[in-house]
């Protein structure tokens, strides 16, 4: 079984920490190198359940999407939750590395999953790194088209469920065939030139002011119409390609977390309004 330090290797080379953004967080957040690591345990978040989950399970090493160390703390005090997490962990014997924004831009990563999910051909990065195949976010074509209605329900049948579910900005019956996605986060990529000239464009955590901005230019030139995800969600599918890939490359065994951390639990909708009784003329006053 390999060490940490040689795992380390590995995930460098299915992630290179080079394509990671200057403003992330990725590698190892804690752990010792030398130990052995025979079980890798995967989740999008490191949370006290998930740290709870990779410790029970015996995993040696819990590998999560998001950094827990993304932004600087001043205690690791376990009445808060990275606190929790961390000496969780270390009590447990789990080491903790984050494969980030370094997961996003590769051509197996959290983009072009949603994108291969989606059965588009003819894929792309949004924006290209230095390597034209890789980069943040995917554009690429539906082979035989659809409608926006039928891709969003596509998208609430692909994802694992959560409480804010789909949210769609456009026409039910506007054909829809070239898709640009962001697995994530990516309102930073609204005015990119392929964004705009797609049919739809595909992303998470959208902000009234950016989306509302958006929906309007785009109601005035004909511009993409706009469907907001969970960024969980549309992440957590990565998980899976990513546990593949360590076991072939590592023979370590891997596990993949089946928690939800999505941090919204319940959305409560308007009722339906009640259809109006036809007024008869005997009925009038």
């Amino acid at each position: 079984m390999p060490t940490l330090r040689e795992l380390q290797a590995v995930i460098e080379d299915l992630w290179p920490a080079a394509g990671s953004e200057s403003w992330d967080s990725v590698g190892l957040v804690s752990g010792d190198p030398d130990q052995t690591v025979e079980h890798v345990h995967l989740a999008v978040d490191a949370v006290p359940a998930t740290a709870d989950e990779a410790v029970a399970l015996g995993a040696d090493l819990l590998l999560t999407h998001h950094p827990l160390l993304l932004r600087g703390v001043t205690t690791i005090d376990e009445t808060t939750y990275k606190g929790r997490v961390l000496a969780t962990l270390v009590r447990g014997g789990t080491a903790l590395v984050a494969a980030h924004t370094n997961a996003d831009v590769v051509t197996t990563g959290t983009s072009a999953v949603l994108a291969d999910r989606l059965g588009l051909a003819e894929q792309r990065p949004i924006a290209p790194g230095a390597d034209p195949r890789t980069g943040i976010g995917r554009v690429g074509v539906l082979p035989d088209g659809t409608t926006l209605g039928a891709l969003a329900r596509t998208l609430v049948d692909l994802l694992p469920p959560t409480a804010t579910g789909v949210r769609v900005s456009g026409d039910f019956d506007r054909p829809v065939r070239t898709v640009a996605l962001c697995a994530g986060a990516g309102d930073s990529l609204l005015g990119d030139a392929a964004v705009r000239a797609a049919d739809v464009y595909v992303t998470s955590d959208l902000r009234h002011h950016p989306a509302s901005e958006f929906r309007e230019q785009a109601l005035l030139g004909d511009g993409p119409a706009l469907v907001d995800t969970s960024h969980w969600a549309t992440e957590w599918l990565w998980l899976d390609v990513a546990a593949e890939q360590l076991r072939r490359a590592a023979g370590v065994r891997v596990t993949v977390s089946d928690l939800r951390t999505d941090p919204w639990d319940f959305a409560v909708l308007p009722a339906a309004e009640p259809a109006a009784e036809p007024v008869h003329e005997g009925d009038r006053p």
